[in-house]
């Protein structure tokens, strides 16, 4: 039966603009503290509809992006039901297959599991991240000389194949999560929004 999924995502880091790891170089700092959320707008995993959720992840990506082996933590939005934490845990883990498999294949080390508050307001490469009390991230968006957003596409790596990306940065980002060793609270630093239709 697979999975549907439609919706909007989030990343934020700590690199700086413009995030590096899309066109296949390497962190700015050598390494990369971020949080990508996916906020699903429409969506069924095998027949369970989790339309209106967002699960997150907070991770540490030791190196280059494409070479994987991230240590992260999975957040998972607290108004899930049991069945429907079930359907996303296994779409994000790569046990659904197909394209979020790939990019969960890039996860070396997963140190917790947990459910949370999470509040989930961009559109259009605007907006806020907030996920429990140690997760905040903004988002404000380039735009081009005719008041149009930039956007990349066409990348080398993306977490949403196939679709355009909104450049941006963060105003505030703020992480904390003393497992992966993530103690942040920065200004002006990356942040891109996109859309997602992922189908499997």
């Amino acid at each position: 039966m697979g999975y549907h999924l439609e919706g909007r995502l989030l990343e934020v880091c700590n690199c700086k603009v413009l995030c590096p790891c899309w066109i296949g170089e390497d962190p700015d700092n050598g390494t990369c503290d971020t949080i990508v959320a996916w906020r699903v707008d429409k969506g069924t995993v095998e027949g369970t509809d989790v339309s209106g959720l967002t699960i997150a992840a907070v991770a540490h990506v030791p190196g280059n992006i494409l070479q994987g082996n991230w240590t992260a933590a999975i957040f998972v939005d607290q108004k899930a039901s049991a069945a429907q934490e079930q359907a996303l845990l296994k779409v994000y883990t790569g046990q659904a297959g197909g394209p979020v498999a790939d990019l969960a294949k890039l996860i070396g080390t997963v140190v917790s599991v947990e459910r949370a508050a999470i509040r989930f307001d961009v559109q259009g490469g605007k907006g806020t991240l907030e996920i429990g009390s140690d997760y905040y991230a903004e988002l404000e968006p380039y735009l081009g000389a005719t008041g149009g957003q930039t956007t990349l596409s066409d990348t080398v790596f993306s977490t949403v194949p196939g679709a355009p990306v909104f450049v941006g940065k963060s105003p505030r980002y703020r992480s904390k999560n003393a497992k992966i060793g993530i103690d942040l609270d920065i200004k002006g630093h990356n942040a891109l929004q996109s859309i997602f239709v992922f189908d499997a």
